[in-house]
């Protein structure tokens, strides 16, 4: 797959990759552009572009507030669809779709992924995909699209069931650091050092980790367990508390540079 050959080249030169979450139109379709531009600037390696959704089960309360606050100011699926095409094209990282299940079940699985690969998307995440014989459109949609579904890993998770997983999944598998909603305290402990080792055993993809990352030091202690750090929470805190102007600086304080 293109996203799994890209990530491993880019692993060849960097001991970890970070990849960031936007909600698009939250603050706005403008302010999202500037964000992306400062955070490829500051050597993000790869994002998720997530379409605002009501009820974003997976998600803590600040992301769930950018969705509430996208959706009041008229954002809608296809302007989603406009801004991704102009992003995907005009920044030399990929981008990946994120949204819950309702989205392309409502669009047209089939038109949704469609719409996906016109807009040079990568892959999505959809962290509430359903078992395997519901979402089975959804995954021959995107293998004929050459397009990766991120799938999950969870700490509750049996070996077994990665390997399972892992054998549906294209690009690289999304590890969660806890049980919950995104935004909140990880303890980057022994025991998840463990889960990750696990989580290396159950699939033969690239493994990012996310849930709960927010600073340099959650970064330094992923380095050589996982390939990918998540933050996501973190830096709409950093915008709505700081300004966005403040979002590249947070970034490179991470350790990261462009390539």
């Amino acid at each position: 797959m293109v996203l799994e050959l890209y990530l491993r080249n880019q692993l060849e030169k960097k001991d970890i990759l970070l990849m960031t979450h936007i909600v698009m139109g939250y603050p706005s379709f403008d302010d999202n552009l500037r964000i992306i531009e400062d955070m490829v600037d500051a050597g993000v390696g790869l994002m998720e572009l997530q379409i605002p959704f009501s009820e974003p089960t997976a998600d803590g309360p600040v992301i769930l507030r950018a969705n509430q606050e996208a959706l009041k100011g008229g954002a809608t699926v296809k302007e989603c669809f406009k801004f991704i095409e102009k992003v995907a094209g005009n920044f030399d990282i990929p981008f990946l779709i994120m949204s819950y299940y309702n989205i392309p079940l409502n669009y047209g699985v089939k038109d949704f992924v469609t719409a996906m690969s016109n807009c040079n998307i990568r892959g999505a995440i959809i962290p509430d995909l359903p078992p395997r014989e519901e979402g089975q459109a959804y995954l021959s949609a995107m293998y004929d699209h050459h397009l990766a579904p991120i799938l999950i890993f969870s700490p509750a998770t049996s070996l077994e069931g990665m390997k399972d997983i892992s054998s549906f999944a294209r690009g690289f598998i999304y590890c969660v650091a806890r049980s919950g909603v995104t935004g909140e305290d990880t303890s980057f402990s022994e025991e998840l050092a463990a889960f990750l080792a696990r989580c290396r055993q159950g699939t033969h993809l690239p493994i990012s980790l996310g849930f709960g990352v927010k600073e340099k030091a959650d970064i330094d202690f992923l380095k050589g367990k996982a390939d990918i750090a998540v933050i996501g929470s973190q830096t709409i805190r950093v915008m709505e508390q700081k300004g966005i102007a403040s979002v590249g600086d947070f970034i490179r304080s991470l350790g990261f540079t462009k390539k």
